[in-house]
């Protein structure tokens, strides 16, 4: 397993996209890494687009990044909601600094635009939040995956194969 003794960070909030967030999950666990859901409260169970649950192991306040190898960030309605939340945009930018891999699919974006992180980076998301991504700084791509150092970027579920084999592989770098 090439992600044995890894730990990953996975934000969770209401209307998920649940492919973007349980595909990545799982593929990570089948590598050995332990990943922990975290949302605003801990132990609650969130929603995701279309009805599947997902709880959270730990609040954002609660959380320290440096435990953590990687941050995944999921797509649907739920990073307008992440980006509103102050921990949340610390965890991003503790990250960035640290050059930690970084994993952000769909709408994720916004999460990373509002952490001011994307400057000078070359990224994907949906092609709905385009205009957004490249008003933050980035070269936008329409590709299925992009990985510019220690940040992984994907457009949607369709591309999750290959945003998966992407982000592990910078993780077992």
């Amino acid at each position: 397993m090439k992600l044995t003794g890894k730990k990953v960070l996975s934000f969770v909030h209401e209307d998920f996209e649940d492919l973007e967030l349980w595909y990545p999950i799982h593929r990570l666990r089948e590598e050995g890494a332990i990943v922990d859901l975290v949302g605003e409260d801990a132990g609650y169970t969130y929603k995701g687009k279309y009805g599947v649950p997902a709880t959270s192991d730990f609040a954002f306040k609660d959380v320290d990044p440096n435990d953590y190898d990687a941050l995944l960030v999921p797509g649907g309605w739920a990073p307008d909601k992440l980006r509103r939340f102050q921990e949340v945009i610390d965890i991003v930018q503790h990250m960035e600094e640290r050059k930690k891999p970084i994993g952000q699919i769909c709408h994720a974006g916004w999460v990373l635009i509002s952490a001011k992180i994307l400057e000078g980076k070359t990224v994907t998301s949906t092609p709905g939040i385009r205009d957004d991504m490249e008003n933050a700084g980035a070269k936008w791509l329409d590709e299925a995956v992009v990985v510019d150092g220690h940040l992984i970027s994907s457009r949607r579920p369709p591309d999750l194969p290959d945003y998966m084999r992407a982000f592990i592989q910078v993780c077992e770098d």
